[in-house]
C-alpha cells in the first residue's frame, strides 16, 4: 500500500523560532513532501500570526492532496507546554506574552488534532528518529539560535518534568555580577552570551573595549550578526576568534555543569552558530574537559546535528504531530 492509498498519510510539523517559522508536510517515513516559512515577529497578537500562518500553509497543504490528507500537526515553539498545549511567556516573541493556547488556535483553524512541545526538544526527537542521535538513550541537545534551547533525553525519554518546562539550559545563570540582562527577566543567562545574538553583543563589546583590529570595524556594530563573526574568523581575524572563544569556553563550562546531573553519552549541537565548525566546537570541548568533574572526563562526544537547516525541528514536531494521532 503506499501513503496516497492511506486515507490520512501526513502530519503537520511546525518548527517556530524566535526568527521564523517553518512548516513541513511530513510523511510516515519522515520525508518532507513540502515545505513553507513566514517570519515569527511583525505580529501584534497570536491571533494575527496564526492567521498568517494558516495563509501560508492552506497553499502546501493543497500541494499533498487537501486538509483531508492530514492526519494532525506538531508544533515545536519556545516555552511550549507539552502537557497543555500552551505557550508561556516566551522572551523572544513579541505576541508570545502570557499563556498562548496555541494548540488550540492551529486546532480550531485547521480541524486536526495539534500538539506542541518545547521547539528544543522537538530538534531532540528529530535527531534520535533521524540525525546522529540514532540509538542514543542519555544525550543532550543544545539549539543554538536567536536563543539558546535544550532537549535532554534520558534513558531514551525526553525529561519534561511535572509542569512541561524541565531542560531550560539557556536560562541556567552564567555570570552572577553585571550579567546581561535576559529576555526572561533575569541577568546573566547562558542564552545572553551564547546564542547567536549573544555572540553579536560580545562583538560589540570587544570592538568598543578594544583596540585590536579586526574586519568587523569596517561594519555598523549595531547590523553585525554572528554570521558576520563567523566569516571574519575564517579569514583569520583574531578578534573575530577571540569571540569564538570566549564563546565557547562559555558554552564548555555549562556543559561540564550538565553532566552532572543526567552524565549524556553526547552533547548534540544545533543552529546557525554551529556553521562555524571547529571555531566554536574546539573551545567548547577544551573548556568542557577542563572544568568537568574528573569521573566524566573522555566519556562524551560533541557532535554538530546531522540534520540540515530546520530539518531536526520540522521532523520532531511532526513526530509529535503522529503521536498524538496514535492516541
Amino acid at each position: 500500500m503506499n501513503e496516497l492509498s492511506i486515507p490520512k498519510p501526513y502530519v503537520i510539523g511546525l518548527d517556530l523560532g524566535g526568527t521564523n517559522s517553518v512548516f513541513g508536510i511530513v510523511d510516515s517515513r519522515g520525508e518532507i513532501k513540502a515545505t513553507t516559512a513566514i517570519k515569527t515577529q511583525g505580529f501584534a497578537t497570536a491571533e494575527e500570526y496564526v492567521d498568517a500562518a494558516i495563509e501560508a500553509l492552506q497553499v502546501i497543504i493543497e500541494q499533498v492532496g487537501g486538509i483531508e490528507k492530514i492526519k494532525a500537526m506538531g508544533i515545536g515553539a519556545p516555552n511550549a507546554n507539552f502537557y497543555k498545549g500552551t505557550i508561556e511567556h516566551a522572551a523572544n516573541i513579541n505576541w508570545g506574552k502570557g499563556i498562548i493556547p496555541l494548540a488550540k488556535m492551529f486546532g480550531d483553524k485547521l480541524g486536526v488534532p495539534v500538539a506542541m512541545t518545547n521547539d528544543a526538544n522537538a530538534a531532540a526527537i528529530g535527531e534520535m528518529t533521524y540525525g546522529v542521535a540514532r540509538g542514543m538513550k542519555n544525550f543532550i541537545m543544545i539549539t543554538l539560535g536567536t536563543g539558546v534551547g535544550s532537549g535532554i533525553v534520558v534513558n531514551g525519554q525526553l525529561v519534561y518534568g511535572h509542569d512541561g518546562f524541565a531542560g531550560e539550559l539557556g536560562h541556567i545563570i552564567m555570570r552572577r555580577d553585571d550579567g546581561r540582562p535576559c529576555g526572561c527577566g533575569r541577568t546573566g543567562c547562558l542564552e545572553t552570551y551564547c546564542s547567536a545574538t549573544g555572540v553579536a553583543r560580545t562583538a560589540r563589546e570587544l570592538l568598543a573595549t578594544t583596540g585590536k583590529q579586526s574586519l568587523l570595524r569596517d561594519m555598523d556594530p549595531d547590523k553585525i550578526t554572528s554570521l558576520d563573526v563567523s566569516i571574519a574568523a575564517s579569514k583569520g581575524d583574531e578578534l573575530a576568534n577571540d569571540i569564538f572563544r570566549f564563546t565557547g569556553k562559555m558554552l564548555g563550562e555549562a556543559c561540564a555543569d550538565f553532566t552532572v546531573f543526567s552524565s549524556p553519552e553526547a552533547f548534540i549541537f544545533f543552529g546557525g552558530l554551529v556553521k562555524a565548525g571547529s571555531l566554536i566546537m574546539n573551545p567548547i570541548r577544551e573548556a568542557y574537559e577542563e572544568s568537568v568533574m574528573p569521573v566524566f572526563r573522555g566519556k562524551v562526544q560533541f557532535l554538530i546535528s546531522g540534520l540540515d537547516g530546520a530539518s531536526a525541528a520540522v521532523l520532531g514536531a511532526s513526530a509529535i504531530g503522529w503521536d498524538i494521532s496514535a492516541t
